[in-house]
């Protein structure tokens, strides 16, 4: 029961955090030039971004930590995956990949996006620099999303661990 719950957890917040991801790179990143051009950006940049970044980073954080739980309660060892060790080495490429991700979204992707939206004091030319970096590093999570996808469900699927469906 206690590895439904936390791999429960784990897919949950996973799906929190991806679907931002997507939310910030396929609708915001389009809506936002455009509701700046009439104007209407401020209500997205003041209240939509901050919040929604909110539950992104922490969906992040509980996803890797439900993720690295499962990993150790479920007999396949943290430590074996990420070694590559056995037939733990497929899970393991997803839980690197999941850990880039993380590490995006804590040290590149909110102490730039702090500076863009004004939370941190920042000049135009430190904002420009904080939005390309957070661009960059949002791009790159989208990319690395579905090779994780694919490893985390196939390496899960060859260790017999228990489904949610």
């Amino acid at each position: 029961m206690e590895l439904i719950i936390a791999r429960w957890l784990h897919i949950l917040a996973g799906i929190t955090w991806i679907g931002l991801l997507y939310y910030f790179n396929f609708v915001q990143a389009v809506a936002l030039p455009k509701a700046k051009a009439d104007s209407t950006a401020a209500g997205i940049t003041k209240h939509v971004a901050p919040l929604a970044l909110l539950w992104f980073r922490w969906a992040a954080a509980v996803t890797w930590i439900m993720g690295a739980y499962y990993l150790e309660r479920g007999h396949i060892g943290i430590g074996n995956a990420f070694l590559f060790q056995g037939t733990a080495a497929v899970i393991g490429i997803g839980a690197w990949l999941g850990t880039i991700m993380l590490f995006n979204v804590w040290v590149l992707i909110w102490p730039n996006q702090k500076k863009v939206l004004g939370l941190v004091q920042a000049d135009d030319a430190a904002k420009a620099k904080a939005a390309r970096i957070a661009f960059l590093a949002s791009r790159t999570n989208t990319m690395l999303s579905i090779p994780m996808l694919f490893f985390m469900i196939t390496g899960s699927a060859a260790h017999g661990l228990p489904h949610m469906m």
